[in-house]
């Protein structure tokens, strides 16, 4: 994964917008990818869904916790990644109180299929989904890549969490620092 550039698809958000008015003052918004990562660096963690246990007691929180330290070790941003929709990425992240973290929505999984990080979780009816990982974009490059052990289809896993927490993409940000450019 290391040197890759990240897939450039489309993601479907929905963006508050005052002026649309009515008790749903939201409108669709496409994100792109490609330009989402362009010319900064990003710290991306993806899990397999909104609403499920780990994510939603481990992961997603601890992120938010971490937001400003990530930040001020050298992220311009950090998002969570998910296949789910825009709709359900919200209403979690209100459930949860992210007010920093970013949520990207995945609805069709097409960022995570070319990411090679698209599983499959029938086992638990949940259908394709996102296996656990992070990793630290620097101008839509992978330079750091954080992965679950086990990636499988199967459900023969316990549903790791652990390289992928934010203190180890935290250590490596301050490990490596963004380089800054000499002066002409």
């Amino acid at each position: 994964m290391l040197g890759r550039t990240v897939p450039d698809v489309t993601l479907k958000t929905r963006v508050r917008d005052e002026s649309v008015g009515g008790p749903n003052p939201f409108r669709w918004e496409d994100v792109h990818t490609g330009e989402l990562f362009k010319g900064r660096r990003t710290v991306v963690f993806a899990l397999p869904g909104a609403f499920t246990p780990t994510c939603s007691t481990e992961q997603c929180p601890a992120y938010e916790r971490s937001y400003d330290a990530l930040r001020a070790a050298g992220a311009d941003e950090v998002y969570c990644l998910s296949v789910n929709d825009s709709f359900v990425m919200y209403q979690w992240a209100k459930h949860l109180g992210i007010e920093k973290t970013k949520m990207l929505p995945d609805g069709s999984g097409d960022f995570t299929r070319r990411m090679g990080m698209l599983i499959n979780k029938d086992h638990l009816g949940f259908g394709d989904r996102s296996w656990r990982y992070a990793m630290v974009v620097d101008d839509g490059k992978v330079v750091a890549w954080f992965e679950e052990p086990g990636i499988n289809d199967a459900g023969t896993d316990d549903d790791p969490y652990g390289e992928s927490a934010p203190e180890k993409v935290l250590e490596w940000l301050k490990a490596h620092p963004v380089k800054q450019h000499a002066a002409a």
